[in-house]
This record gives C-alpha cells, structure tokens and sequence, in this order.
C-alpha cells in the first residue's frame, strides 16, 4: 500500500510513470503564465504571519469545503481569529476524502514545511506552531522565498488595464530577484457590458487612457491605449472571463448606441449585450495578434447563483459554480472571423464544463498554424476540474484529437504562494497517464522520446508559446 502523500510513488503506479516524473518531470522549473498573484507582495516579499494568513485569506476553495460542513461565516471570511479559522478548517479537511484539496494542502505541508502527518482537528495545534515557526524565522518562507524555492521562472499575473504596473516596473528593475513577474490584460469589465458597475468602469479608463468615451470606436481607442501600455511593461497575454463564447457582429451604429445604454443605467437586450462584446473581442484579438500575445478564454462559469451571498459579501467568495452554456457555435464563428482577416491570436480555450472537452479540442484542428506548434490550446483541467479525474479526462481527450505533446501544461490559477505544489501534482498525473498507456503498449518505451515530451508539457512549451 502506497503511503498518504509523503510516498514518492504518490500517484504513480507503473515503472515507467515514476521514471518519467523523477527523472525529467520534477527537475523542470514552473511557467505559471496565468495566476492572481498581487505582485505588490512580490515586490515587498511579503512574509505572513501564520498559516492561515497565506492559505485561508482568500482561498475560496477551502471557503467552500468549509461551508459545506456547515461552519458559520464567521470562522470563514467573519472577524474570528487567525487561529480559530485554521483550527476550523482543520476540523473540516478529514471530511474531504476524495476532494483534492486534501492532497494539494498536504503536499504544501510536506513541501513548504516538512509536515508528513495528517491535518485533524486533534493536530491542528501542532501544525499552527510548526507553520507559524516557519513562517516567521525562516528567511525562505518569505513571498519571493517560496516563488524561489519553488523553481519558477515566469509568473503571469491578472492586471485592470487601468493598472499603472508600478510594481511590475519594479521588479523588472530589481536584478536581486531573477524570476519574470509579467502582466497580464484583462479587460473584462469594459467588455462584459452587462455587468454590474460598468458604467463607473468607463470613467475610470477614460481616466487611464486619457480618452474621452462616448461610442465604441472611443473604447476601441482607450484598450488599445492600455494594451500598448501593457506591451510596454512585457505583456504576453490577454485574458477574457465570459459567461459564455459571443461571436454576433454588428455595426458600429448598434454597438455605440447598446453602450450609450449602458452608460445611462438602461437595460440591454442580449442581442445588444452580445453585439458590444464581439466588437470588442475582436478590436483586442486584433491588437493582440499584431504584438503576438496570446488570448485566453474563460466561460461557462456561473458567476454569484446566491444573491443574498453576493450581496452580503461580493463576488469572488467562493459561490461561482459550473455553467452549462452553448459556446461551440460562437466559438467557431469567432475564430473563423479573424482567421479571414489573418488576425487570430494564439488562443487558449478554458471551459469550466468538462462536456465541453471534446468539442474545443477538435476546434483545434481546424485553426492551428505555422506561427507556432499548438497555435490553438485547449487551457489545462480548470477550477472545478483540477483533480486527479479530471486531468486525466482533459489530458486524455486532448490525446485523442489533438497533439498532446504540444500542450502548454498546468497553471496555478491561484492567489496563494504555497499553490505551487499544483504543479507537482498535475506532473504526477501526468507521468503516471503516460506511464500507463506505455505499459499497455500503446507507445514504445523510449526514454529519450517520452522524457521529452514531458518536459515540453511541463515547461518548454510554455516557454515557446509566451516567446519566454
């Protein structure tokens, strides 16, 4: 029987699958091309206090295991003490068998702090003293200790493009700190017109851009301001987070008047709300193909059911859930329209439903190009999905109709410096699918071959696809 998480064999059960991750997988540094990292913690290494403050300050996936104990929201996102929020979560976690919350917090705990027992109510008091130990008297332990000790290269964070990047400024100034800390563009407040707040937004990037708005040429003008601006400070990626894919083109007519709507706090149709967001996605496509960032698409998440939730505490709080949406036809259609004008980015496909897999991944095919391998990305196993099952789902369908060796790898996603145990995680699974399939005979036993295929999954890939 295999030991709970500190066994090295963990998740991998054939011989080939653990040669594969001790000897080429694990050496491999992290491209974490897209997470929520604050880089002003970066820049000012931050060092936490204790372990809830870098594990339970804004992890809604523990939120959510926390909730579904029943636990009040006062030991959650309330006013209790540090103390009494870990020692509550602690209590919880044992309830999670199966989850991946329990593998992912512990390969922290063995990672970061040397930890190989087991997170119960009855050990919690011995964990906090272990962690907070640490935290507080190790000079690694800080916000750019862990980045360092976890072998990254690259950190992509998600910017407003009204950010003034001053952080991201400094840091490529700083030559004491060697990893790359890039922004990201993420317009979606002045694309996702139907949103709450909109309308303050674009007084803000009028604010930013220096650019008056009134019609949708103005906002066109004003992103394409920011996303200079964006390039200017090492921007490789754009990223968009939609309910669902859009693709209905309309005149300018049409879409300044959906936004002067918009403006004055009227309601739109969806025919109108659709009409300003395809002319946005494709003035940004546009601008990003002409800079050879890539795009990334997130959707068919449903963002805030619980409205007395949102109301109480706002979004991002651990309430959004998996959407079904019909995103295949406007996805198509969109990637057609800029592939007729030679204005398709490389793009990355995210979809929260995995039903969606194998629609996206025969998309693929029918848009790659020369300007890289693997033009067009099916993103990896996302938010609801980045368990064990689901990785291999994901990996398994993008195998069976595309180029798996292609693959621009795992993401952290994640607003914790401790999340880069997810990447040993997704390696683990990985070596051991690949490891399995060659046991079964279904690809030669090639060392040389496969230890390259992983370590173009785990990195170098990425490296290629951001032009790292």
């Amino acid at each position: 029987m295999t030991a709970f998480i500190t066994d090295s064999e963990f998740l991998l059960n054939t011989e080939t699958g653990r040669k594969l991750y001790h000897q080429y997988a694990v050496k491999m540094p992290i491209v974490d091309y897209h997470c929520h990292i604050d880089p002003q913690e970066i820049w000012e290494n931050r060092r936490f206090d204790n372990i809830a403050q870098v594990w339970l300050g804004g992890d809604h996936y523990k939120w959510r295991l926390m909730r579904g104990n029943g636990v009040e929201e006062d030991f959650i996102t309330g006013n209790r003490s540090d103390w009494e929020k870990f020692e509550t979560f602690a209590r919880t976690l044992p309830r999670a068998i199966g989850n991946p919350m329990v593998e992912w917090c512990h390969l922290e705990l063995k990672n970061y702090f040397g930890y190989e027992g087991f997170l119960t109510g009855a050990t919690a008091q011995e964990v906090w003293e272990l962690c907070n130990h640490k935290l507080q008297n190790d000079p690694s332990m800080t916000a750019r200790g862990l980045i360092l000790q976890s072998n990254v290269e690259m950190i992509g964070t998600t910017d407003d493009p009204c950010s003034d990047l001053s952080y991201h400024e400094k840091l490529a100034e700083d030559k004491s700190f060697p990893v790359q800390v890039l922004p990201s563009f993420r317009p979606d407040p002045a694309v996702n017109i139907q949103k709450p707040g909109f309308a303050a937004y674009i007084q803000k990037l009028e604010a930013a851009s220096g650019q008056s708005i009134s019609t949708i040429e103005d906002v066109r003008k004003a992103l394409s301001q920011r996303v200079e601006f964006f390039d200017q400070h090492g921007c490789r990626s754009a990223d968009h987070g939609l309910d669902y894919l859009v693709c209905r083109p309309v005149s300018d007519e049409e879409a300044t008047a959906a936004l002067q709507k918009a403006l004055q706090g009227q309601a739109l149709t969806v025919e109108e709300q659709e009409g300003y967001q395809t002319a946005l996605l494709l003035h940004c496509a546009r601008e990003y193909t002409k800079r050879g960032w890539v795009m990334q698409l997130h959707f068919s998440c449903m963002r805030n059911p619980n409205s007395r939730m949102m109301a109480l505490l706002g979004p991002d709080t651990g309430f959004d859930s998996m959407a079904v949406t019909d995103s295949c036809g406007a996805a198509y259609r969109l990637m057609d329209l800029l592939e007729q004008e030679g204005s398709l980015p490389k793009t990355v496909l995210y979809s929260l439903n995995p039903s969606d897999n194998a629609w996206i991944d025969s998309l693929l095919g029918a848009f790659q190009g020369p300007e890289v391998p693997g033009k067009l990305q099916h993103g990896c196993a996302w938010w609801f999905n980045d368990h064990k099952q689901g990785m291999e789902e994901h990996l398994t369908s993008l195998a069976n109709l595309s180029l798996l060796g292609n693959f621009i790898g795992m993401l952290t996603d994640s607003r914790s410096f401790l999340s880069y145990a997810r990447h040993e995680y997704f390696r683990r699974v990985l070596c051991g699918l690949l490891g399995r399939w060659v046991e079964q005979g279904r690809y030669p036993n090639d060392e040389k071959l496969l230890g390259g295929l992983v370590q173009d999954i785990c990195c170098r890939n990425a490296k290629r696809y951001f032009n790292l």
